[in-house]
């Protein structure tokens, strides 16, 4: 049993907050105190792995009791993995401390310290998973708590930023996830090291666009999309607007976010350097976006009125550091980049919140300085700061190339880190020109102390850092190879910023001193134009939500169009035709098999099972949704092995069809009923487009139909109970119950969570493994179902955000759930975690070909 103690790290934090989260009112106030006890403990546990792990080699430890399929939990503990596990460990035990006393005035207190609990948990088992899939596993399930963390539910511009970050966050899910499939079908493996040696072993192309007049290859497709994954969490451009949006939350989460959460990305580029490595385009990219993002995050910080938005641009300029060198194959050095500036600004934030919550207990702080600052400014300090700067480094730089023998030009990761280094220590002492005048040379030592202490610990950690990481030979010289750019290109970009960064200098100085340097006309003009664009963040906000209201806009009048159902129906059914859809033979098969789709509601016959759910009165309408398509599954079983293949295929047309229509009228629903038939509408129609694709009715499709019943009811069941209380309003006429009915709340969110595809609920391990059954490659069917899974996610949050969220309503008396009432839930959550839980048998790694009928099953 010893042997399985690192899996404690993980269960410490999750049972935490699990206990913090069912006992949350008879402990009070010292249910802050569990949390601490419990980082404490993963902590140490994490201090005695990375020794281990040094001394003694990686090690692999298996969870699950099942050694087939992909499905596999278990502990992948290396060099990097034990560094990011006391990274997290240590960060999480200060924030918890802090919060103690920070949110002890706050509403939810129980429900804050449960959730940064659970993000902990997250977060170990993020950085120590075995296998992709694990790691996407939690990779979403953070995607998840992050926008759950904003805490001030009842705040209208917190509640807004919450759905803008999850929404953003889940475009990188369904990235990843598409990646997921592709790499599975491609090398039939997720496990890293399988993976990565398939990967270089294999090399196989896609055909994409029409007729296939794309090539791509497979890893570099497979690259490309878990990079997308990694620009979201890390708030890459253009996907960073979620971090400037999500400053409402409390300040402990913005030290658990800028520390340790939008490193996300580093982490994974990092793990799979390996998979990295063989696509040196890719890798060229990485460095092409991470370049972008950090000129324009380091810009647009310089011109916010705002302390913690200046500090969240500063944290996406610093991502972009961290990801460009990720594209060099500097990942040691990324790492450590990660590290440092994680521990700098959750320290800073955290400093934020003592200077907000010393001002919430005496309005006098912070206290005005009597000191007034003098006007001169010292030359020798300015000139010994502007000259050591430029030489001093130079010099550092020549001698590690000629006495440590660090061959930098061939090495441009440990260039640009050293650049890094130069840069952020002639800040620091540039920074200097606002000292008085006084004790000249004391000041101009400690200039020359700060760049040496700075620059020798970054020299030290492109050397020492990197080889503890990546300790087999010729591993960090292949990562440096694979990402190393054009020589002349590469001396051009760091000769710009070099200079862009001088003349910066410059400019400061004389603006600082009173002297003016004569500008053309047209300069000034365009430096006005520049701050304008960059203070309003390069309008990018503005048009993401001109976009979206148009959107939402066309989906609306789409939804009120009476023309648009039949329009759709024409589309859809002529589409089928074009594949040479052919009816059963006998008019019996033709009626059973009308009656099977109108049950199991495929588009255009979805209409009953619609109306069963919105008009029939409360119970009976739980009742159906549950029969009717249970109803409908049978008779499948019972006539899927008659059905011409042709009429298979255009089953699956249908079926996508289907699960568009479906996703954009949910989307314009404001009635709970309303929404979750036509979400039904839209999961069944994967269902569908598997049967179609797969010829094939086995485990994971039931699981999947099981699951997708039981959330329908739950939500119905949920929705009932509350409109029994309350009447039947519409999603804009109740709001505000997380606080007051927190028992609904949680309920309500497990099936939201469930239904959305986390785990540990059974409905993503049976939606992925249709989906590896149904796809042998990328393909159009495939697109759509992970772009509704996507639009799934957008509506059902919003569903949640809009019943749960906002501010309470001073006309109704608020009526928690009963305990009977949570033990029905409590049982249908408990079976959705069972099907979540069960082995199954997952899907073969042979591509299925197209036409091919599997045996029945």
């Amino acid at each position: 049993m010893l042997a399985y103690y690192p899996a404690l790290i993980l269960l410490s934090p999750l049972a935490a907050g699990l206990i913090i989260g069912l006992l949350g009112r008879t402990l009070g106030p010292r249910a802050g105190r569990i949390g601490v006890a419990a980082e404490v403990i993963s902590f140490a546990l994490s201090l005695l792995l990375l020794y281990e792990v040094t001394t003694g080699g990686a090690q692999t430890i298996y969870l699950s009791p099942w050694h087939d399929g992909i499905l596999q939990f278990g502990l992948h503990i290396d060099r990097l993995s034990s560094v990011m596990l006391v990274h997290i460990a240590a960060i999480s035990i200060l924030i918890h401390l802090f919060s103690i006393r920070y949110m002890q005035q706050e509403r939810g207190y129980t429900r804050f310290h449960s959730l940064l609990a659970f993000t902990g948990f997250v977060l170990f088992g993020m950085v120590s998973s075995a296998n992709l899939l694990m790691l996407f596993i939690f990779w979403q399930l953070l995607s998840w708590l992050v926008p759950l963390l904003s805490h001030n539910y009842s705040h209208p511009l917190t509640v807004r930023g919450a759905f803008r970050t999850f929404v953003m966050q889940r475009i990188g899910d369904v990235a990843f996830l598409a990646a997921i499939m592709l790499a599975y079908r491609t090398y039939g493996s997720l496990d890293f090291q399988q993976l990565f040696l398939r990967a270089a072993e294999v090399q196989r192309s896609l055909f994409l666009g029409p007729g296939g007049s794309f090539e791509m290859r497979a890893d570099t497709a497979v690259t490309l999309l878990i990079f997308i994954g990694a620009m979201t969490k890390s708030a890459q451009f253009p996907l960073h607007m979620w971090l400037p949006d999500s400053l409402y939350a409390p300040t402990p989460v913005h030290a658990l976010l800028h520390a340790g959460i939008i490193n996300a990305g580093g982490f994974l580029l990092t793990r799979l350097a390996p998979l990295y490595d063989l696509n040196p385009p890719t890798l060229h990219l990485v460095f092409a976006v991470g370049m972008l993002t950090t000129l324009l995050g380091s810009s647009m910080m310089l011109v916010q009125n705002d302390i913690k938005k200046t500090l969240g641009y500063s944290t996406i300029g610093q991502m972009g550091f961290m990801i460009m060198e990720c594209g060099l194959g500097a990942y040691g050095l990324a790492i450590f980049h990660l590290i440092a500036h994680g521990l700098f600004k959750g320290t800073i934030f955290l400093n934020c919140g003592y200077v907000i919550h010393a001002a919430r207990q005496d309005p006098r702080l912070p206290p005005k300085s009597e000191g007034i600052e003098r006007s001169q400014f010292s030359t020798l300090t300015w000139l010994t700061g502007f000259l050591t700067t430029l030489i001093l480094p130079l010099i550092i730089l020549l001698a590690a190339h000629g006495i440590l023998r660090i061959p930098l030009r061939d090495s441009q990761g440990t260039t640009i880190f050293l650049f890094f280094g130069w840069a952020t220590s002639s800040q620091a002492i540039l920074t200097l020109y606002r000292l008085r005048a006084v004790a000249t040379w004391k000041v101009a030592m400690s200039m020359l102390f700060t760049l040496f202490l700075v620059v020798v610990t970054y020299l030290l950690a492109a050397e020492s850092f990197t080889h503890f990481l990546f300790p087999a030979p010729g591993q960090v010289a292949a990562h440096f190879q694979a990402g190393a750019l054009p020589v002349l290109l590469f001396d051009v970009l760091v000769s710009a910023f070099a200079l862009v960064i001088i003349l910066g200098w410059i400019l400061i100085y004389a603006e600082n001193h009173g002297r003016t340097i004569g500008m053309p006309e047209w300069v000034n003009n365009l430096r006005v134009r520049i701050y304008l664009l960059l203070m309003n963040r390069l309008y990018l906000d503005a048009l993401a939500i001109k976009l979206t209201q148009l959107f939402r806009r066309e989906v609306d009048r789409l939804n009120s169009s009476r023309v648009f159902p039949y329009v759709a129906a024409l589309i859809a059914i002529g589409s089928a035709l074009a594949f040479g859809a052919r009816l059963p033979a006998q008019p019996a098969e033709i009626g059973l098999f009308i009656l099977i789709a109108i049950l199991l509601p495929l588009f255009p016959l979805h209409g009953i099972y619609v109306a069963a759910l919105t008009r029939w009165p409360g119970y009976q309408a739980i009742a159906l949704a549950m029969l009717l398509p249970a109803a409908g599954v049978f008779g499948i079983a019972q006539l899927m092995p008659d059905l011409p293949i042709e009429t298979l295929r255009a089953v699956s047309v249908l079926a996508l069809f289907g699960a568009v229509y479906g996703s954009l009228k949910a989307l314009g629903q404001t009635r709970v009923p309303q929404l979750v038939a036509y979400a039904g509408v839209a999961f069944y129609s994967a269902l569908w487009w598997s049967l179609g694709i797969t010829v094939n009715l086995g485990v994971q499709p039931i699981i999947y139909l099981v699951t997708t019943i039981l959330i329908s009811a739950g939500l119905l069941l949920a929705w009932q109970r509350v409109r029994e209380r309350y009447g039947d309003l519409t999603l804009d006429g109740m709001h505000g119950l997380a606080g007051p009915m927190p028992r609904f709340a949680t309920v309500f969110s497990l099936l939201v969570m469930a239904a959305i595809g986390l785990l540990p609920f059974g409905v993503f391990s049976a939606y992925v493994a249709m989906l590896l059954q149904a796809s042998a490659t990328v393909t159009w069917g495939l697109m759509v179902i992970l772009f509704t899974w996507f639009l799934a996610s957008w509506y059902l949050f919003r569903m949640m955000q809009r019943l749960l969220f906002g501010p309470h309503r001073s006309d109704i008396g608020y009526n928690d759930f009963q305990t009977s009432e949570v033990a029905v839930f409590a049982l249908l959550l408990l079976i959705l975690i069972a099907l979540g839980a069960m082995p199954l048998d997952w899907v073969e790694t042979v591509p299925l070909a197209h036409g091919t009928r599997m045996p029945w099953r």
